[in-house]
């Protein structure tokens, strides 16, 4: 006998995480060292010294907001459920609109999980063009997205804002990477400052709103694009945690007999 799960299809929407993996900028690099191997102890253990905020993750709403809730704190319940998996194209440093939001298929509803394909997953990698000259959410997207009531939302880019509404631009302890900042000047002739004002707006509008934000969503997102899905991306139990890498699932059950 079958069960009503065999038929189902999952697709990874995570990027691949170990050793030398693409980081955000003035992260430390990941170190993987092993204590234990088959030939020496008959076991293989590793020690990791890592930053949770690499390859695909979640953030807490303490990573950016003072006495907001820590990951063991988030409901288990914002890590899972219906999504769509919507198709926005953009370009170098394009911001995304409450109107691309609207305009997007499937059409995104209250409660949903929005995953949002940009194409920027391709470019994952170390690379400036991936974390420093990324599209992105910023102030108006955010706040479209909260005021639409949805439950989580994930991007296929380095955070859930634009590179120049970081550290990268401006701001916080920034510009972390001034050269950046000079390019964007001379291609546009103006300063960061005037058409990025704002540090991470839509981190603050999405996680001060109990929306659960996933960054660096990739793998197989293109098969899925343009479906409702099923999403699975649960964090590890950290007590005080401000984020976590997740494994991110898309179920999609051919038969359409699978409901939450």
């Amino acid at each position: 006998m079958t069960s009503s799960t065999d038929k189902l299809e999952f697709y990874d929407l995570s990027h691949p995480w170990g050793d030398k993996v693409p980081l955000w900028p003035y992260f430390p690099d990941v170190k993987i060292d092993r204590f234990h191997y088959h030939a020496k102890s008959g076991v293989l253990s590793q020690q990791i010294t890592t930053f949770m905020h690499c390859t695909t993750h979640t953030d807490a709403p303490a990573h950016v907001i003072e006495g907001a809730e820590f990951m063991d704190e988030v409901p288990l319940a914002k890590f899972f459920g219906t999504a769509v998996v919507v198709s926005i194209p953009k370009e170098r440093w394009e911001v995304i609109t409450p109107d691309d939001l609207e305009k997007a298929t499937p059409k995104i509803q209250k409660g949903d999980i929005v995953i949002i394909n940009s194409g920027w997953h391709k470019y994952y990698g170390d690379s400036r063009k991936y974390f420093c000259y990324s599209p992105g959410l910023y102030k108006e997207a955010g706040e479209w997205l909260a005021e639409k009531g949805v439950k989580a939302v994930g991007v296929d880019q380095q955070a859930l804002d634009h590179p120049l509404g970081t550290a990268i631009g401006p701001h916080g302890p920034g510009p972390l990477i001034p050269a950046v900042n000079a390019d964007y000047k001379k291609e546009t002739g103006r300063e960061v400052i005037e058409d990025f004002p704002y540090w991470e707006p839509a981190h603050r509008a999405l996680l001060g709103n109990g929306i659960v934000g996933f960054e660096n969503v990739g793998g197989d997102i293109d098969k899925v694009t343009g479906k409702r899905v099923t999403i699975a991306a649960f964090p590890w139990r950290w007590v005080k945690g401000d984020g976590c890498i997740v494994r991110m699932v898309a179920i999609v059950d051919p038969t359409g007999e699978f409901r939450l």
